[in-house]
């Protein structure tokens, strides 16, 4: 094994890669660091020589990181935040707070929990901008090459190495019909849960949900006869019609009520499951990002319907 001799490498180098794999412009970069464009060129070609790797390559829309570069990513933002506070304990105050953070998630958390946390910023980190944007299928690698700071998921699904995630609270599903359905008052049996016309709501674009794998198991399945993207058109949808959807109880209670909707178990086995938080290594030891993400976990802990957490940390995949 090659040993590098650390004497031989000016640090500096650490501060210009982590701008050029977050800029992924040259011009920028040197920009972001107070260099021209000449000389970040030169540490470019510096840092190539050095890692044996070209860093930076063009792609379809310019430059884009390397997987060595993508894969250095959080071992150099540890070693930067260490040396900071290393040399300048960083005090954080999030009434000075000035940037922008994004958030991907589905309308769930847009709905019963947004208006909690957007409510809490304006007061406590005003200067603060949010970028929430839909949750998609490629969710996982916008989290890991910076793109979005945080998203929503569930801790039932595997995270790829390089993530991290926190439980917020228990929730579970329940199915949802207009109060006077002509199975509002039947027997609830999977065969006649699986007779209806079901609604799904399409929260990554799939066209199943967790309730076929579990009607599969009987020898069961269930018509879809809408898919849509959101679960309050959705709501919307069954309480003017025969359909029904199941969907999670936090939102049941939120509008049940209102769209004078039936609440009712889903008769399978298992209809629980736990919201979380995930965000990348990268991030992990901002402070300001430690911050929102225990803003967050303390509006998610209130949420009407939720159940609470003996213990809520951070674990990595």
């Amino acid at each position: 094994m090659r040993e590098t001799n650390l004497r031989g490498i000016d640090l500096n180098l650490l501060v210009l890669l982590d701008h050029l794999i977050t800029e992924r412009n040259v011009t920028r970069a040197a920009a972001a660091a107070n260099l021209s464009q000449p000389a970040m060129s030169r540490a470019l070609g510096r840092l190539r020589a050095l890692l044996d790797d070209p860093i930076l390559v063009r792609g379809a829309d310019g430059l884009v990181p390397t997987a060595r570069a993508l894969a250095l990513r959080p071992a150099l933002a540890r070693t930067l935040a260490d040396v900071r506070d290393l040399l300048v304990p960083e005090v954080f105050v999030p009434e000075q707070w000035r940037g922008r953070v994004v958030i991907s998630a589905t309308d769930h958390q847009t709905i019963i929990l947004l208006p909690e946390v957007i409510a809490r910023l304006a007061r406590e980190a005003p200067g603060l901008d949010l970028d929430v944007t839909p949750l998609r299928a490629r969710e996982l690698d916008a989290l890991r090459d910076g793109r979005t700071h945080l998203s929503f998921g569930v801790a039932e699904a595997p995270l790829p190495p390089g993530l991290l995630r926190r439980a917020l609270y228990e929730d579970r599903f329940v199915t949802v019909m207009r109060r006077d359905h002509p199975a509002a008052a039947d027997a609830w049996t999977a065969a006649a849960f699986a007779g209806l016309d079901h609604v799904l709501v399409t929260v990554l674009g799939e066209g199943r949900g967790f309730l076929d794998d579990q009607l599969a198991r009987l020898g069961l399945a269930r018509r879809l006869a809408l898919r849509l993207p959101h679960f309050y058109a959705a709501m919307e949808v069954v309480a003017r019609s025969d359909r029904v959807v199941t969907l999670p109880r936090t939102l049941a209670i939120r509008f049940a009520a209102g769209l004078d909707l039936a609440v009712r178990e889903p008769p399978v086995d298992e209809t629980r499951f736990t919201p979380t938080l995930i965000w990348s290594e990268v991030h992990d030891a901002d402070p300001a990002m430690r911050w929102l993400r225990d803003l967050i976990a303390e509006e998610a802990a209130r949420t009407p319907g939720a159940t609470a957490l003996a213990q809520a940390r951070a674990t990595s995949a």
